[in-house]
């Protein structure tokens, strides 16, 4: 065989890849599914497969640790070597630098300026802005702390996360606000993003200026990060809204499949597109 050949073949092996790999994670996530310890038939129903063949990888995952049988019960959860491999997985992970592949695509696509914000310890603080075609009137520079009532970052993290985190963020920022929102107004932002999945503010920080943001959630008990597209007021049309939001849920959505989340039934869901 000459060399070319054998190159040849060794990329056709690699596209290919590894069957029995491929069905053994099909376990392993039949495992992640179960959300608990489950029984034979419960995997090899959720795995596609028959009880016996579910069984003989069973019995392999075990031997490498990845699986684990309760001698009791008999059901079978996730093994030391898989809860390793995830906690060495959320070490490495960089929660901000994975989202932020994802913001000049999304900018080159909408045209408009990016911000990615986490929570800090007084409000929502933009950790990245990335600037868009168009000029805006003024930017809020990386490292400042947004409102949690008049933007729509912030409105994100008001409804996402617990009272005993915004509450106090609310009542520090209203001490020196000009407006004042009344627990009914505040019960009604929440219901609206929780409804959406977004929000959408106007001049609420920057006069002339438009912004909807996105969650983006990661795994466990990790706060969301947020994401924002932000354009002049005048160029915010609803036909232009409804793009750009459709733009962002898909960004967002496909950073928190990254990022870990597990995200609603695969009947719900639109097929993911590599945005990096």
């Amino acid at each position: 065989m000459s060399d070319l050949e054998h190159a040849g073949e060794e990329r056709s092996a690699s596209r290919q890849g590894i069957q029995s790999v491929e069905i053994a994670m099909t376990v392993l996530l039949a495992l992640e599914q179960s959300a608990g310890p489950a029984s034979l038939t419960q995997i090899a129903a959720l795995s596609g497969m028959q009880p016996s063949k579910a069984h003989r990888y069973l019995v392999s995952l075990g031997r490498a640790g990845l699986v684990s049988q309760s001698p009791s019960s008999g059901l079978y959860d996730l093994g030391p070597a898989m809860r390793r491999l995830g906690a060495e997985a959320l070490r490495r992970m960089d929660e901000v630098a994975l989202a932020s592949e994802y913001l000049p695509g999304l900018r080159d696509r909408t045209k408009h300026a990016i911000n990615l914000a986490v929570w800090g310890d007084h409000g929502p603080v933009i950790v990245r802005w990335d600037y868009g075609s168009h000029v805006l009137p003024i930017t809020v520079r990386v490292g400042a702390t947004l409102p949690m009532l008049t933007s729509s970052i912030g409105r994100l993290y008001l409804t996402h996360l617990p009272r005993t985190l915004t509450d106090p963020v609310i009542a520090a920022q209203e001490a020196t606000a000009d407006e004042r929102f009344t627990d009914e107004e505040i019960e009604r932002i929440k219901a609206d993003v929780r409804h959406t999945g977004y929000a959408v503010t106007s001049g609420g920080v920057i006069p002339g200026v438009t912004s909807v943001a996105a969650p983006v959630f990661t795994t466990g008990e990790a706060l969301p990060l947020a994401v924002a597209i932000v354009l002049p007021a005048r160029l915010a049309t609803d036909d232009v809204l409804r793009a750009v939001t459709a733009e962002l849920l898909t960004t967002t959505s496909e950073m928190s499949a990254q990022l870990g989340h597990q995200s609603a039934p695969a009947s719900t869901n639109k097929t993911a597109r590599n945005r990096r």
